[in-house]
């Protein structure tokens, strides 16, 4: 049973590297996994599907922050951010990577929109991307560093969340911990992912590169990469409109802490302040599956493929054996820990999502062997953002593909997942072998 995780997780890392669509590479491995443990393929399929509810709220979510980015980038709106970002940023790419890093981590700490921000900023910027011949890859190194870093790291919005789910399983698996205890924890996996966001942005992506065929530009991409050039952009009512259902999207999504009801919000103000044509509602509704359906479907599956790994034991099974051969080395012991936390998250795609599954085998084993309290949470923490990054079902990866990819110029694997695998779960590994060491 030990060996169903591993080799289910090498067949869809296998399938996804040989460009095989995500979606069947998850299908693939999940049934894998099932005829494994012993399921037939009948039985496998219809417990996957069972499990694919558990993400429809945000499958949900992204289909219609789709459509709400479609809308606003049909207002113009963004076309002042990228005139002013080609006359401030030629020649600075740095400087550019740099601030969408950081505009993706405010996404995660300060105004908590998640990934919702990305099909609103990036596709109107890829024309000047390829203009200033930008590596995409490096943007995507960007974005999954803001989305995933800082909420590792900042005990704020979704850091908040994190952390305490780390403090309450710990709690309640026989290790008591504050939350203080866990932030000062997190640092070290914190600094590592700022050295591979550097390491990436200054030495393997720093030169230029030639932008690949287009392939798949949605007029709205069209019209807003148009206008980035336009000379005479005037401010105008609709402008002031969108961001007043902007606006409006954030705030009902913080109140009420659900992206469909704030990107509900955003659309229906689009529409009744007259932003957008309604009589061109299927058209927005199209190009927002067209952007965001892929993210989605693939969540679902994700979420199935978590619970065939969960229910038949397959990932009990991997933790459990491997503790049986740990010994007594705390090099050792966090080495495997971390090696099973890559192989559990990478697969699954969700770090919040493996907390509980890695404390409820963590915390006993730290328990016997001596490890701190600070020391078991920067594994459990570290164990649970390995793979995150690199994943291809994992969200820090399938955001910043949706916003690159839009005018099909991105793949997903080799552009994104291999790259963010490379300089974030190298570093995050290291570093957390170290903490679990020292601390």
């Amino acid at each position: 049973m030990e060996w169903v995780v591993i080799i289910s997780v090498l067949v869809l890392v296998t399938l996804s590297l040989l460009r095989v669509n995500v979606i069947f590479a998850l299908i693939v491995a999940a049934e894998v996994a099932g005829l494994l443990a012993g399921l037939s393929l009948t039985e496998t399929t219809e417990l996957m599907i069972s499990g694919m509810g558990g993400l429809a709220d945000t499958a949900l979510s992204y289909i219609l922050l789709g459509i709400f980015a479609v809308m606003v980038g049909f207002s113009g709106i963004v076309g002042f951010l990228v005139k002013r970002l080609v006359k401030l940023m030629s020649g600075k790419r740095s400087i550019l990577l740099l601030v969408i890093a950081g505009a993706a981590c405010l996404s995660q700490n300060v105004i908590p929109v998640h990934i919702a921000f990305i099909p609103i900023l990036i596709p109107p910027l890829l024309h000047l991307f390829d203009k200033m011949k930008v590596d995409r890859r490096g943007v995507a190194a960007a974005l999954t560093f803001g989305l995933k870093a800082s909420y590792l790291t900042i005990p704020a919005g979704f850091g908040l969340i994190f952390q305490g789910i780390i403090v309450s399983e710990m709690s309640a698996n026989g290790m008591d911990v504050a939350l203080s205890t866990v932030t000062k924890a997190m640092i070290f996996p914190g600094i590592s992912m700022v050295i591979g966001l550097l390491f990436a942005i200054f030495i393997t992506y720093r030169k230029d590169r030639e932008p690949g065929a287009m392939s798949n530009f949605t007029s709205v991409e069209m019209e807003s990469a148009a206008s980035a050039e336009h000379e005479h952009l005037v401010f105008s009512k609709h402008h002031f409109l969108t961001l007043i259902a902007i606006a409006a999207a954030l705030v009902v999504q913080l109140i009420t802490e659900s992206l469909v009801l704030g990107a509900l919000t955003g659309i229906i103000c689009m529409f009744a302040l007259v932003v957008v044509p309604f009589r061109d509602g299927e058209r927005f509704v199209n190009e927002g599956i067209q952007m965001m359906g892929m993210i989605a479907f693939v969540m679902l599956i994700a979420s199935g493929y978590a619970k065939v790994l969960t229910d038949t034991g397959a990932i009990k099974g991997l933790v459990t054996s491997a503790s049986q051969l740990l010994g007594t080395s705390h090099l050792v012991i966090a080495f495997v820990m971390l090696l099973v936390g890559l192989l559990v998250t990478i697969g699954i795609g969700s770090s919040f999502g493996t907390i509980p599954i890695i404390a409820a085998l963590y915390v006993p084993i730290c328990l016997e062997v001596g490890f701190s309290p600070m020391a078991t949470a920067a594994l459990i923490g570290t164990a649970a953002g390995l793979g995150d990054a690199g994943s291809p079902a994992s969200d820090s990866t399938l955001g910043p593909t949706s916003g690159l990819n839009a005018d099909g110029k991105h793949h997903h694997i080799w552009d994104t997942c291999v790259p963010t695998f490379m300089h974030y779960n190298i570093p995050l590994f290291i570093f957390g072998v170290l903490a679990a060491v020292v601390l």
